[in-house]
C-alpha cells in the first residue's frame, strides 16, 4: 500500500498564451497509488491564477496517514470524497489527483476500463477541439496550418483585435471554431462580437465576461448572444451550479477545479438532466490527466482534451487524442501508464 508523487516539467512544443500570460512550459504533479500488484493513476498541473504549487500539492499528498491511504483501496471513491476533501483543507487541485488515481485502481482491480466501470456507454461520436492560442495573426496561422486534420479549433481570444483574428483564420479552414476569451470581455462586446462571429462559423463562445462581473450582465449576454455562452471560470464546483444553470447555456468543468472525476460526473450528470450543454476541459498536461478526463466523455456534448497534443515530450502513455477522434488504449482503468524509461529526463528534483 504506497502513494508514489512524481513532479514533472512539461516542454510544451510552442509557447502558449491566453488574455492572462505566456507559458513555455506546464509543471505538473502525477499521483501514483499502489496495492496488490495495481497502480493507479492521477495527475494535477501547478496553476499560479488558482495559487497551486508542485511543493504545496506535495506536502499536502505526503500529509495524508497510512489509515488515509488505506481508505483509497477499501472504500469507493466517491464514498471518500468528502473525508479527503476535508483532509486536504479543500485544496481541490490536489484532491482532483488522489481521486483520479483511486478510481483509476478501482477500475483496474475490478478488471475494467473506468468508463464501463460506471456504467456508462461510450461515446464514440464525441469529438475533441485543438488549441490554438493567442499569438500574431501569421502565427497563430502557422500553427493553424501545422495542425491541420481537425475538425475543431478552440481559439484563444482577448485581444484588441479578436474579430480580424477570427476572420483572418476563416480563410485558411472550413472547420468549426469555438472561441475562448478568458474573462477579457464586457458584455456589449460579447453580443457585439456574437453577431459575426456566429455567421464566421464559431459553434460557442467560452466564459467571455469575468467571473467577478455582475450577474445583471451575464444574464443579458445569456439573452442577447446571438451563440451559446459555456461557463468556464464560473464554473469551479458542484456549488457553482445553480449560478451556471441560470446565467449560461452550459458549463465546461475541469477536474483539477472540481475536485476530481467524482464531482465532475455528478455536474455532469445534473446538466443533463437540467438540459444544458455539458463540456470537459483539461490543462496543458499528459497523458495521464487527459486519460482520466476522457472516462467523462459519454456524458459530452462537446470535449476539449487536446492538453498533451501541446506539449512536445512527456513520460507518459494513455488515450491519444488525433484530429480530434480519441483513442483509447487497450488497458483497464482510465488506460494511463508511466514510462519509466522516459521518467528521469522529466521529473523535477
Amino acid at each position: 500500500m504506497k502513494l508514489n508523487l512524481y513532479p514533472i516539467r512539461l516542454p510544451l512544443r510552442d509557447p502558449f498564451t491566453i488574455s492572462r500570460g505566456t507559458i513555455t512550459y506546464q509543471d505538473s504533479l502525477v499521483v501514483e497509488l499502489k496495492h496488490d500488484g495495481i497502480a493507479g493513476y492521477g495527475e494535477v498541473t501547478a496553476n499560479d491564477y488558482y495559487g497551486h504549487t508542485i511543493t504545496a500539492m506535495s506536502d499536502a499528498l505526503n500529509g495524508l496517514s497510512e489509515e488515509d491511504l488505506a481508505m483509497c483501496f477499501d472504500d469507493s471513491p466517491e464514498s471518500n470524497w468528502l473525508h479527503f476533501s476535508k483532509r486536504l483543507g479543500g485544496d481541490m487541485f490536489s484532491l482532483s489527483a488522489l481521486d483520479m488515481a483511486s478510481h483509476d485502481w478501482h477500475a483496474r482491480h475490478s478488471g475494467s476500463t473506468l468508463w464501463h466501470h460506471w456504467g456508462l456507454k461510450w461515446n464514440s461520436d464525441l469529438q475533441s477541439s485543438f488549441t490554438i492560442g493567442i499569438d500574431s495573426i501569421e502565427e497563430m496561422k502557422r500553427k493553424l496550418d501545422a495542425d491541420s486534420g481537425w475538425d475543431l479549433y478552440k481559439i484563444k481570444l482577448g485581444t484588441d483585435h479578436d474579430l480580424e483574428i477570427i476572420r483572418q483564420l476563416r480563410q485558411c479552414t472550413t472547420a468549426t471554431f469555438r472561441v475562448d476569451a478568458n474573462c477579457a470581455w464586457s458584455a456589449q462586446q460579447t453580443i457585439d462580437y456574437s453577431q459575426e462571429l456566429q455567421h464566421l462559423g464559431v459553434q460557442f463562445i467560452e466564459q467571455p465576461l469575468p467571473r467577478s462581473a455582475d450577474a445583471a450582465d451575464k444574464q443579458r449576454v445569456l439573452e442577447e448572444s446571438s451563440l451559446p455562452i459555456i461557463a468556464d471560470e464560473d464554473c469551479q464546483t458542484e456549488a457553482d451550479l445553480e449560478t451556471c444553470f441560470e446565467l449560461f447555456d452550459g458549463i465546461n468543468v475541469k477536474l483539477c477545479k472540481c475536485g476530481g472525476l467524482t464531482p465532475a460526473r455528478k455536474m455532469l450528470t445534473e446538466a443533463k438532466r437540467r438540459g444544458k450543454l455539458t463540456m470537459v476541459g483539461c490543462m496543458v498536461e499528459s497523458a495521464v490527466g487527459i486519460s482520466g478526463a476522457a472516462q467523462l466523455a459519454p456524458l459530452l456534448d462537446f470535449a476539449d482534451l487536446d492538453g498533451a497534443n501541446l506539449i512536445s515530450g512527456s513520460p507518459t502513455d494513455g488515450v491519444k487524442v488525433q484530429c480530434g477522434n480519441l483513442h483509447m488504449p487497450a488497458r483497464l482503468g482510465i488506460g494511463a501508464e508511466l514510462v519509466s524509461t522516459a521518467l528521469p529526463q522529466f521529473l523535477v528534483q
